[in-house]
């Protein structure tokens, strides 16, 4: 079976339904997973989604805030639901697809602005969620899986405008990609968009507080897929769709896609 799969901050996925439409008809992907829904499951407007051909869905939901969602036109069960940290938050869902892969999708907290868990409680519980995060991988060595999501951190000097500017900025701190890495390496997970990609400037997120965020190009890659070492090898034609990020009313995030042959 070959699949494509995308990953993508929606940022409101009742106020951005249009634009998830839009992605679905347009760009097709067989699995669509959405971070930041800011919605209550029953909320999610699924049969607009389920009558262009995403027929199951699994999904974590709360009024306002957070909330991650699995839209499959393959068949999918709910595989797993975790609450990392005990913040209560709905941050992360897994689906069970019928050829086996199980995908995980994760919506880590942006940590605040301040990188010091001292002074500022999220960026402690986001360094403790990515810690959790760990030691559930670590202990569970999943097989056959794909982990997406909008992680809040760019990793690699060159997934961030300018490495030197953003050391002491959230999402780019080295505790933060210290963390980061503790929880690849503990399934051994494989940067499918960095293996497809290997080097040059990529981001995936451009503020809103940019003018002209294009011409800017002040950009982070904050949104990833990673895929276990057995499936690694399957992976394929992997992008970012930056043109969504100048559609009407858009997501502060652009869609990143990856392809399976399995």
């Amino acid at each position: 079976m070959t699949f494509s799969l995308a990953t993508w901050n929606i940022n409101s996925v009742r106020l951005r339904e249009a634009l998830v439409s839009r992605l679905m008809t347009e760009e097709l992907p067989d699995v669509l997973c959405l971070q930041e829904c800011k919605s209550p499951v029953e909320k999610i407007p699924f049969d607009t989604f389920k009558a262009l051909g995403y027929e199951y869905m699994v999904a974590r939901g709360q009024k306002g805030y957070n909330g991650v969602a699995i839209l499959s036109k393959i068949p999918m069960e709910e595989a797993d639901s975790q609450d990392f940290a005990t913040l209560g938050h709905a941050r992360h869902i897994a689906g069970k697809l019928e050829n086996g892969v199980t995908v995980h999708n994760f919506y880590v907290p942006a940590g605040g602005d301040e990188p010091d868990r001292e002074k500022n409680e999220k960026f402690g519980q986001k360094l403790d969620y990515l810690t959790e995060m760990r030691d559930h991988f670590h202990a569970q060595k999943p097989e056959k899986a794909i982990l997406v999501g909008d992680l809040n951190i760019a990793p690699r000097e060159d997934d961030v405008w300018d490495h030197k500017k953003l050391l002491k900025i959230v999402s780019h701190t080295p505790i933060e990609v210290e963390h980061l890495a503790q929880v690849q390496d503990a399934a051994n997970w494989v940067d499918i968009t960095r293996q497809d990609i290997p080097e040059g400037l990529l981001y995936s997120w451009w503020s809103y507080r940019a003018k002209d965020w294009d011409a800017a190009d002040k950009g982070r890659r904050l949104d990833h897929i990673w895929a276990t070492p057995d499936i690694s090898n399957a992976a394929h034609s992997s992008r970012v769709l930056r043109a969504a990020r100048g559609w009407e009313q858009p997501s502060d995030h652009a869609p990143v896609f990856a392809t399976f042959d399995l």
